[in-house]
């Protein structure tokens, strides 16, 4: 959504032959006719693949859904793009787009291994000296704001032994001030197995073999969403169920002592391991360059999520899940489970093709 990268791993030995390939192939891409046209239509066939998958098929519609036409994050979540976008580009494109955003001011290096930054300024200045600067767009990354209602968008699929249920809305962007309190409330409600949303969908009434909430991570404003497949016969209680979890977290249900206790567990008792590679490192790096987090943002970390408390939790439920302003996508039989969903009155039903356009 937000970045573009080249990564290297190599031998330290090798490190500096290993330079001049990364700096080469960083500054002076070929773009090879013939690569470009296989790779193109590779694309395309993954994007025909995606629509024949329930799933990936709520994962290329509902980024639209949620931010309108033209807005940078609108493309399909499944990062692949649209048949016509692919169709339509050359490779005289993906050199004007290298020319125009892949450019040293515009770009961060970032180094994990056994290397000092006096040796490691030398090898790059040999590699990248020449590499010119020039003016670089901004990308916009517009704000978007809740819808006033609740909306449900059903693409039919004739003969589905199950239902995709996909729900949600923006969300705050990764740098939120309470994203601590976000992360914990997500953990609780879908983000493990042991979630709510899951305990209830899969362990307690057997109607699903997984039920999740996600936050895509993002700068601008992201995804905050449920995705659970479901039996067909049951897509009506399932979603009724959903509905529950959602306002039982801001309401009713709000996150309890001990299931803040175990979400505290869980993200701050992995951190030991979390560093063990380069790879590892290098990941986290790359998170705080790209959300603007400070340096010493794991240095204090632990004592933030061990001060967490319920009051937080429930006061970021309580601004963040928006249960009249949720945007459906249900990906099922239509024949089987519209009257029902009709039933829940949970919002205006339409319809919509697999590439998420309007259909009577």
């Amino acid at each position: 959504l937000d970045m573009s990268s080249v990564t290297l791993s190599v031998m330290t030995e090798h490190f500096a032959a290993a330079l001049d390939i990364f700096a080469e192939v960083i500054k002076n891409p070929a773009f090879p006719e013939a690569e470009f046209i296989r790779l193109q239509n590779q694309q395309l066939a993954r994007i025909r693949r995606e629509k024949s998958n329930p799933n990936q098929t709520a994962s290329r519609v509902f980024p639209k859904l949620v931010y309108g036409p033209g807005h940078a994050y609108g493309a399909p979540l499944t990062g692949s793009g649209t048949e016509e976008a692919v169709s339509g580009l050359s490779r005289a494109d993906l050199a004007t787009f290298h020319e125009r955003w892949i450019r040293p001011n515009n770009a961060t290096l970032i180094v994990v291994g056994d290397i000092v930054m006096d040796d490691l300024l030398l090898q790059l200045e040999r590699a990248f000296s020449d590499w010119a600067a020039a003016e670089v767009p901004t990308k916009k990354i517009d704000a978007v704001e809740h819808r006033e209602t609740s909306d449900i968008y059903l693409i039919d699929r004739p003969g589905a032994q199950q239902s995709l249920i996909r729900v949600g809305h923006v969300a705050p962007p990764k740098n939120y001030d309470s994203e601590i309190a976000l992360q914990a409330m997500n953990t609780v409600l879908g983000g493990s197995f042991s979630s709510r949303m899951n305990m209830n969908l899969r362990e307690d009434k057997h109607w699903s073999y997984g039920a999740r909430t996600q936050l895509i991570d993002a700068r601008g404003p992201r995804l905050f969403f449920v995705n659970a497949p479901v039996q067909t016969d049951k897509t009506k209680e399932s979603m009724q169920e959903i509905y529950r979890e959602l306002v039982g977290m801001r309401s009713d249900r709000p996150i309890t002592p001990d299931e803040l206790g175990k979400a505290k567990d869980l993200r701050t008792l992995t951190l030991p391991g979390r560093w063990e590679t380069n790879s590892a490192v290098m990941q986290d790096l790359v998170q705080m360059l790209r959300f603007d987090l400070p340096a010493d943002f794991y240095d204090d970390y632990v004592s933030r999520v061990r001060f967490l408390d319920v009051t937080d939790v429930v006061s970021t439920a309580q601004t963040v899940i928006q249960t009249q302003r949720l945007i459906w996508v249900i990906v099922g039989d239509r024949a089987v489970i519209e009257n029902g969903i009709r039933e829940l009155a949970l919002g205006e039903v339409h319809y919509l093709d697999v590439d998420g356009n309007r259909v009577q």
